[in-house]
């Protein structure tokens, strides 16, 4: 079946000399402390870089690699690296003041980030509370209840829950942990990123390790935190070889897409929840967004056709490599590559061919894991 997409934006603003946006979002040493403090945690161990060579055959370019996130930290999910930093930051810098008074930490969340957070919370005593929309599922909610979070459920979407966040941290003292920023909130959002780029550190040392040197990378965004942290990082390493960076976004969703149209951030309103619940964001991070409009060469929007039938692909292999435990929002890389494969005017835009070396994240294993059985099970 044919891949369609619903929006394509190639973006004229793309430029290598991103030494001003790069060097405000990361001052020298905020990734280098992440590192040394994250690899130090007990369960710490790098998550595999797992060759794709049968989807590569397929879609006819020389290598898929695929960071599967999916045993992070026994948490499933990259978010683990950001919001329990976030939490261990918070404490440290505490100390540092000699404040001792009663800490309560919060975030709103899809899932990930809040399993993070309140993972983090547990492992210091804290209190936690988590909001979540609507649309987030009983077995995501159970699951952050499962770490100890007292779990609120707010009527609407994400960027509602945020706003509840807020109101009820202003209302009783907590402390706001979130993986986004906005005006006036900037500090704890850039250590979550910044506990992000061990991923990226690891993925540098992992392609060095393979002899590859990758053409294209290819980053889901929700709020852009994941996207513009690892976009950051690989240009310090990179410089002027940063390869080709894809930004893929549900239709539903598409908040980079319509703010790299603008050139101003701009919040989308969400109507329908995608399956790609970690995508589901109506507003672009500010401190994700000079990256991300600096840093991405293209952006790509899609439905949720494809999901489904890339987390079977994952689940079974074709091939030499391992069945993956592929969540909805590890589908996307797949997704967007086929979908470029299958319509040639995208291929032709973004430069792939025979020769091309793509990089793709595996966000998360099976975090609703009734979801993951019963799409894996059904093969309609």
């Amino acid at each position: 079946m044919k891949y369609t997409y619903a929006n394509y934006y190639q973006n004229p603003k793309q430029s290598n000399a991103m030494h001003e946006v790069a060097d405000d979002l990361f001052p020298t040493g905020i990734c280098e402390t992440a590192y040394q403090s994250i690899t130090q945690w007990p369960d710490y161990k790098q998550t595999d870089l797992i060759a794709l060579d049968d989807f590569a055959k397929q879609m006819g370019v020389k290598k898929v690699l695929y960071k599967d996130e999916s045993t992070r930290l026994n948490l499933g999910s990259f978010k683990a690296l950001g919001g329990a930093y976030a939490v261990q930051t918070v404490l440290e810098a505490r100390e540092k003041t000699g404040d001792a008074s009663a800490l309560t930490v919060c975030t709103a969340t899809d899932g990930n980030h809040g399993r993070s957070v309140s993972w983090g919370a547990q492992q210091k005593n804290i209190p936690c509370h988590i909001f979540i929309h609507a649309g987030v599922s009983e077995a995501r909610a159970k699951s952050l209840a499962e770490y100890g979070a007292t779990v609120h459920r707010v009527n609407g979407n994400y960027d509602d829950s945020i706003a509840e966040c807020i109101k009820m941290a202003d209302a009783n003292g907590w402390q706001i942990v979130s993986d986004t920023s906005w005006e006036g909130y900037r500090e704890i959002p850039t250590q979550v990123m910044a506990g992000y780029t061990v991923l990226a550190a690891e993925v540098i040392e992992q392609i060095e390790q393979q002899k590859e040197s990758l053409t294209h990378i290819i980053l889901q965004a929700g709020c852009g935190g994941m996207a513009g942290a690892l976009i950051a990082y690989f240009w310090k390493h990179w410089r002027d070889n940063l390869p080709e960076i894809i930004i893929m976004e549900s239709r539903m969703s598409d908040c980079v897409l319509e703010s790299m149209q603008r050139d101003q951030i701009y919040l989308v309103d969400i109507v329908d929840e995608t399956l790609m619940a970690g995508l589901s964001c109506g507003e672009v991070s500010e401190l994700a967004w000079p990256i991300l409009r600096h840093g991405a060469s293209h952006v790509i929007t899609v439905s949720d056709e494809g999901v489904k039938p890339m987390m079977r692909y994952l689940a079974k292999s074709e091939g030499d490599r391992p069945d993956i435990v592929g969540g909805e929002c590890s589908a996307s890389g797949l997704i967007t590559l086929k979908t470029i494969m299958d319509n040639p005017e995208l291929k032709e835009s973004i430069h792939i061919d025979e020769n091309s070396v793509i990089f793709m994240l595996g966000t998360e294993g099976a975090t609703d894991p009734d979801l993951y059985k019963e799409i894996i099970g059904n093969k309609q």
